[in-house]
């Protein structure tokens, strides 16, 4: 795990500054490989690689990069782990007509490079197994590609600035080179305020876009620049489609058989390391799962780490302690105060480097923070829920989406005109009289809000429609941020087109809410702290076999994850998991009336929102008014503002 940037283009820069330019963008992402740092560059050619490592698999000399080929032809930067390495090895030593490679160490960059020697760039990453983003320069083509790994557990960024192509792992390597102009792109805040995140391929800055996983791009130096479109080597779309088109045959014994065959390869290739290592246990399905094959393979006990909150709503410590006590793990966990959660949200903006408002960002840094001092790896359940079915709000939507369909499309649509005639306040003032009447407040209570989200529920016209709706924060994001044009996304120009709404819905969550707010909340929290995070159940072989199962192996009586259950309850008791799935999160609400509520105010003034141009401040305040009174909880569309306005406040 490391951090790579570098450019292509001198520009009115001297070359021998160079050097001086990529030690800074380096630095910028020092976090990322505190370790060990190097640079490469090709004057004539106006190509500059700059890597910062952390050292995980041959912590010697022989793991340094940028990393030249064998042949020289190729110079890579490489962040992330070929998990198979060892296997590729022995297929390169076949191929050296019965004579073992000349090996210089045994670091999976070096091993890289000699599969890209032999068989071509694209062919090696369709043999990988792994999470990377990489650059690697040609110099016969005098071409720069960049790759993602298939998922998109490791972030890329890339992009032209005053005809410079600039790339990096994180913003702040880009922002340290001096073409680079931070112009914000007022369609990606639209966007962070209906998703809580910005997907790819679009970014806070005009002209920067992340690459989208599973994709490469390549960018060939000579009198001008060119950058071919970015094209896919490995396509979840088709995935997903061949995973329907050939379903598993098998009954469900033989289902369970195999996710766990399956699962314990991944895991077993991901505890290999040449440094310290533990995974992330919460208690729950996908992290008690995770620990439970490492532990199963294991001879020693594994590492566990798990933060905990004494507001028992929050807290789901004493369910993964319960878990690590049966699986016998070494276990740490870390009861955490508000003082020292409040403590971290200054330091998200940075963290993060553009908007990102999943307010699950606090608890992840704090359980990464913690882990990084026992450990420098840790692996993850993350990708459960996308994979075999397991937010609530997909059974939730199937509901909706059953009952909305048995009304035809017109009459839909006029009910949903008719209920926005009034307006929300007039439908709460009749909940409460309701109320009043009944005693029943709590079933009553923001009528106008439930009102206002069925009117919009009867105005979609397919499910990926109502997928959007469940998914977003600000409805009309354009209401809010001036001249905030939304572009258009994966969610609403979708390539897949499943006829089941839970399975369109696992989907669009697989291509977008995973890679862009699930797997950036992780990766950008723990190389914060230079730990390096794995996530066994996106091993593509895994996720290729996900979407063979039909759907009732997956989601089943109203309840997610059957067959990864069934998994689990093969090395952990029925009796510890089963209990109604918590989100990994913090009281939000009541900080913002509590403890947090003069920063916000700050924030949220409304001569500063005038100044600065990018909202409209009337429909915020009304919010904030609203959430400071009790009578609405906007905790999600604030803080959507709030991440922002902070971030904004930062980069000043």
């Amino acid at each position: 795990m490391c951090g790579i940037a570098g450019f292509i283009g001198y520009q009115n820069l001297h070359r021998d500054s160079i050097p001086s330019v990529l030690q800074h963008m380096g630095d910028a992402i020092h976090h990322r490989g505190p370790d060990d740092t190097g640079w490469w560059c090709d004057n004539q050619a106006q190509v500059g690689l700059v890597h910062q490592r952390l050292s995980i698999l041959d912590l010697s000399s022989a793991g340094h990069q940028p990393m030249v080929s064998d042949s020289s032809r190729f110079v890579i930067v490489f962040n992330g782990e070929i998990y198979n390495h060892l296997e590729l090895r022995l297929e390169l030593d076949s191929l050296a007509s019965g004579k073992s490679t000349a090996w210089r160490g045994h670091s999976d960059t070096e091993t890289l490079l000699a599969g890209i020697d032999a068989w071509g760039l694209e062919a090696t990453l369709r043999r990988t197994v792994g999470m990377f983003a990489l650059a690697l320069w040609d110099k016969n083509e005098r071409s720069l590609y960049l790759a993602r790994d298939r998922m998109g557990e490791k972030p890329l960024y890339f992009g032209w600035q005053q005809g410079v192509f600039l790339f990096g792992s994180e913003l702040k390597a880009l922002k340290a080179h001096p073409a680079f102009k931070a112009e914000i792109d007022r369609g990606a805040i639209a966007l962070q305020m209906r998703h809580n995140y910005i997907p790819a391929p679009y970014s806070i800055y005009s002209g920067i876009n992340k690459l989208q996983p599973g994709y490469c791009v390549k960018v060939t130096s000579s009198e001008k620049c060119r950058q071919s479109e970015p094209w896919p080597y490995w396509s979840f779309q088709k995935a997903v489609e061949y995973g329907r088109f050939n379903p598993f045959t098998g009954n469900e014994i033989e289902a369970v058989n195999e996710l766990d065959t399956l699962l314990r390869s991944a895991v077993a290739q991901q505890m290999i390391a040449d440094v310290s290592l533990g995974a992330f246990l919460s208690g729950g399905v996908d992290s008690s799962t995770i620990v439970a094959l490492m532990q199963s393979q294991s001879s020693r006990p594994v590492k566990t780490f798990t933060v905990g909150f004494n507001e028992a709503s929050y807290n789901e410590a004493v369910h993964a302690k319960a878990v690590a006590e049966y699986l016998g793990t070494e276990h740490t966990e870390l009861y955490v105060t508000p003082q020292q959660t409040l403590d971290v949200i200054p330091r998200l903006p940075a963290l993060y480097d553009e908007p990102f408002s999943d307010s699950s960002q606090v608890p992840t840094f704090l359980v990464s923070e913690m882990t990084r001092r026992h450990v420098t790896v840790s692996l993850s359940g993350d990708a459960g829920d996308e994979l075999f079915g397991g937010y609530n709000r997909y059974v939730k939507t199937q509901r909706w989406w059953e009952s909305i369909c048995r009304i035809p499309p017109p009459l839909r649509r006029l009910t949903g005109r008719c209920l926005k005639i009034l307006p929300s306040c007039t439908w709460d003032q009749f909940g409460e009289n309701i109320a009043r009447i009944t005693g029943n407040n709590k079933r009553w209570h923001n009528l106008g809000n439930l009102v206002s989200k069925l009117a919009d529920v009867l105005a979609v016209s397919n499910n990926s429609g109502l997928y959007r709706h469940f998914v977003t924060h600000w409805p009309d994001p354009a209401s809010i941020v001036i001249n905030g044009v939304e572009p258009p996304t994966q969610v609403t120009q979708p390539q897949l087109h499943l006829n089941n709404i839970l399975e369109q819905m696992m989907a669009l969550d697989s291509l977008s809410y995973l890679p862009d707010d699930i797997l950036c909340k992780v990766d950008r929290a723990a190389m914060g702290v230079s730990l390096e995070t794995r996530v066994p159940m996106l091993d593509h072989r895994v996720v290729e076999f996900a979407w063979r199962l039909p759907l009732d192996m997956k989601i089943r009586d109203g309840q997610g994850k059957w067959i990864l259950r069934e998994v689990l309850y093969k090395y952990v008791p029925r009796e510890l998991i089963e209990r109604p799935k918590m989100g990994f999160s913090v009281p939000i609400d009541s900080w913002l009336r509590g403890p947090l509520r003069d920063w916000a105010e700050s924030l949220l003034n409304e001569a500063r929102l005038r100044q600065e141009g990018y909202f409209d401040p009337a429909p915020i305040r009304q919010k904030w008014a609203e959430h400071l009174s009790g009578r609405r909880n906007w905790q999600y569309h604030l803080w959507d503002v709030l991440m922002f306005q902070a971030w904004l406040e930062g980069i000043r």
